[in-house]
């Protein structure tokens, strides 16, 4: 097979050379949570569904703060950043239960940072066998179920557990 059909792709595509300034600034500024797939908000981060994920359920856990390394942040931004990134692969167990988590931080574009200029950490979770021929013959990868749908089920399971 040549072509893999995924027509939504399209507004990323005409939209990504017209993004002005920096998404993880302007998404929570907005107060639309839904509309941005925003999970959850603390105090100095948030958790946010990544709108062109490498699995099911990935997430992002960013500082409000716009800083370029986590050592910019201070010991306040960091401890909330790391109870958020407990907190959110505490959610995804609960509401996804994958068998193990990818969890990681790209600083600079060397290191493989799309976002260099607000650090942010990537939560994956992963099950055995996940990967399948799509990305070793393709190169594409297969996401099984909507952003809608799985922010609808992350917030019911959210709010069940409080």
């Amino acid at each position: 097979m040549d072509k893999l059909w995924a027509p939504w792709r399209s507004k990323y595509i005409t939209k990504v050379g017209s993004i002005k300034g920096c998404i993880f600034c302007s998404k929570p500024k907005s107060k639309k949570d839904r509309t941005n797939y925003i999970v959850h908000r603390s105090r100095h981060s948030f958790s946010i569904l990544n709108i062109y994920p490498y699995n099911n359920g990935h997430m992002m856990i960013v500082p409000y703060r716009h800083v370029n390394d986590i050592a910019k942040l201070n010991d306040e931004e960091t401890l909330d950043l790391m109870r958020l990134l407990k907190g959110s692969q505490e959610l995804l167990s609960k509401t996804m239960h994958p068998e193990g988590y990818n969890i990681g931080i790209n600083i600079g574009r060397a290191a493989g940072a799309g976002l260099k200029d607000h650090v942010h950490i990537h939560l994956v979770p992963r099950w055995a066998g996940d990967s399948n021929f799509m990305p070793v013959f393709t190169s594409t990868k297969v996401i099984s179920e909507s952003l809608d749908a799985l922010y609808d089920r992350l917030k019911k399971c959210s709010r069940a557990g409080k």
